[in-house]
């Protein structure tokens, strides 16, 4: 038994570096994601303004009013992006660009998802891996090996917890968001089929 406690020891210190690596990662990714979400909110705040009132009159006699904004936009968004291409598209088209939306929406929504599931997951991996050596360090009397390995105990418990709470609060605008623009487009789509 002594034989296979040893091993597991070893694996899970073999797994520290690899823990601290991916938490690094996690948490320039959170840093990533807000400063994303908050450009990201700068932009709609001020885009907002004209399109909220736009689509909210939006009728399919009136799809020139849309197309007119779009091309006054000089940096426009992934939804406005495909808006554009909306317009311009026979029926076909349409659907598959809703699609491809819909994709690109999925693969921000995974991406934010990851960095809120895999934060606190690493974030206690880093925690309790080093626990084992702090406590062998305990029993041997080396305080100052204890010492460091409770500081990297606290230290991924901490960057873990940080990436996870960005995950998971910058979960809710962005998915409420992709839902308002898809049900944009659906509008676009739906109108111009009527129109012709």
């Amino acid at each position: 038994m002594k034989y296979v406690s040893d091993i597991m020891f070893w694996i899970s210190n073999g797994l520290l570096i690899p823990v601290v690596v991916g938490l690094i990662f996690l948490f320039a990714k959170s840093l990533l994601i807000l400063g994303s979400l908050f450009a990201a909110y700068q932009a709609r705040r001020s885009s907002e303004q004209k399109l909220g009132p736009l689509f909210s009159q939006l009728e399919s006699h009136n799809l020139g009013s849309l197309e007119g904004y779009l091309e006054g936009v000089k940096n426009p968004s992934l939804f406005l992006r495909y808006t554009s291409m909306l317009l311009s598209a026979d029926r076909p088209r349409r659907e598959y660009l809703i699609g491809e939306y819909e994709l690109q929406a999925q693969k921000r929504m995974s991406s934010i998802s990851l960095v809120a599931k895999f934060g606190p997951t690493l974030g206690l991996m880093g925690t309790l891996i080093p626990m084992g050596p702090a406590l062998v360090g305990l029993a041997s009397g080396d305080i100052a090996s204890m010492a460091y390995n409770m500081q990297v105990a606290f230290a991924t418990t901490v960057i873990g917890l940080f990436a996870g709470a960005v995950g998971y609060a910058a979960k809710r605008p962005v998915t409420a968001q992709m839902q308002r623009d898809m049900n944009r487009l659906l509008l676009v789509s739906d109108l111009m089929e009527n129109h012709n």
